[in-house]
């Protein structure tokens, strides 16, 4: 197994991408990482132990920044990294693709370069996001602002076929996310994907407010990705501002500080429960091949995790039960009809 990792990409690369890849490549021996990016660069940031033996590097002389037209960019420059890392999964050299460069880029490079799966017709991003019982996954975050109702169909059920193989919930309950609960709440776009949901084969369970997210009341969110995005940055905002608010007030004096020493393990904990470098990157269901996004400050943690969330698709043959699925999906709701 292969997993090619864009070097090139995101706010700290090359150093950050490096750093995790080799971790992973010394944690998951089984498998072996290509780093794709500028060999001179890459090559900077290796330790003086060098490169573990499962980890290669293939260059690419090009790299799409993240003010550049995604499109455009990925049209006009053939050898930029995410490009290449793609195009290397394309013709089988690899099994999946990392990046945390430009979100835009790679889903351009993922469509042009390895296609829709058969009756797709968009893909939508798709990131873990912690809640009071476990991770639950919110769909679709970033690749679709101006959604349809069939869309949110499409992204509900991969989705809940992402849930079942790799987070281990069976029967995902899908949800659609909405600013009420009651049927016939929404606009347009909601109340006619909801009657699509109702029918399906889906384990749906109706309509989930904002509010309701953290708690965890259902595992599979779904929204558009104009809505998707605001309500991840929001609670990624949240969670940081909250963890700096919280240290502030218990360092506010030696009498707190002593106290947080008590509550150390726990804090920690909760910490870690609402980093999102602990989740990896978010796959972008829907494309004949596994491309894994990840958030543009990532660091070594997140890109480890990345690797290993790609690692998991691949094992689980996510891109060929979501295929399957369609087929399967689709003739059991025309019947229905």
């Amino acid at each position: 197994m292969k997993i090619a990792v864009d070097a090139m990409g995101g706010d700290h690369a090359p150093a950050e991408i490096i750093k995790g890849s080799i971790r992973a490549a010394n944690k998951f021996t089984e498998i072996t990482i290509i780093l794709v990016g500028s060999r001179e660069k890459i090559m900077e940031c290796i330790p003086g132990t060098g490169l573990p033996p499962n980890m290669e590097i293939v260059e690419a002389g090009e790299m799409i920044e993240m003010d550049e037209h995604p499109a455009a960019a990925v049209r006009n420059k053939k050898d930029s990294s995410i490009v290449v890392g793609t195009r290397l999964v394309h013709e089988g050299k690899a099994g999946a693709i990392v990046g945390a460069g430009s979100t835009g880029a790679q889903m351009a490079a993922a469509l042009f370069g390895l296609g829709r799966i058969k009756g797709i017709s968009r893909p939508g991003i798709a990131t873990i996001i912690p809640t009071l019982h476990r991770g639950k996954l919110l769909v679709d975050v970033g690749a679709n602002p101006d959604a349809k109702p069939e869309n949110l169909l499409q992204f509900a059920m991969m989705a809940s076929i992402y849930s079942e193989l790799v987070l281990g919930i069976e029967k995902p309950r899908v949800a659609l996310l909405n600013i009420g609960s009651e049927e016939g709440k929404g606009n347009e776009l909601v109340k006619e994907a909801y009657e699509l949901l109702k029918k399906s084969s889906l384990n749906f369970v109706g309509n989930i407010e904002g509010r309701d997210i953290p708690a965890g009341n259902a595992d599979v969110i779904v929204c558009d990705a104009f809505v998707g995005n605001i309500v991840l940055k929001t609670m990624e905002g949240l969670a940081s501002s909250f963890a700096k608010l919280l240290k502030e007030k218990l360092t506010a004096n030696a009498l707190r500080k002593a106290g947080a020493l008590l509550v150390k393990p726990g804090l920690k904990e909760f910490a870690q429960d609402l980093d999102y470098s602990q989740y990896g990157g978010a796959p972008l269901l829907g494309v004949n091949g596994t491309s894994i996004i990840c958030h543009g400050s990532s660091d070594e943690t997140a890109i480890f995790h990345a690797i290993r969330v790609a690692k998991e698709c691949i094992e689980r043959g996510i891109i060929e039960k979501i295929a399957m699925e369609v087929e399967k999906f689709g003739q059991i709701n025309h019947d229905k009809t």
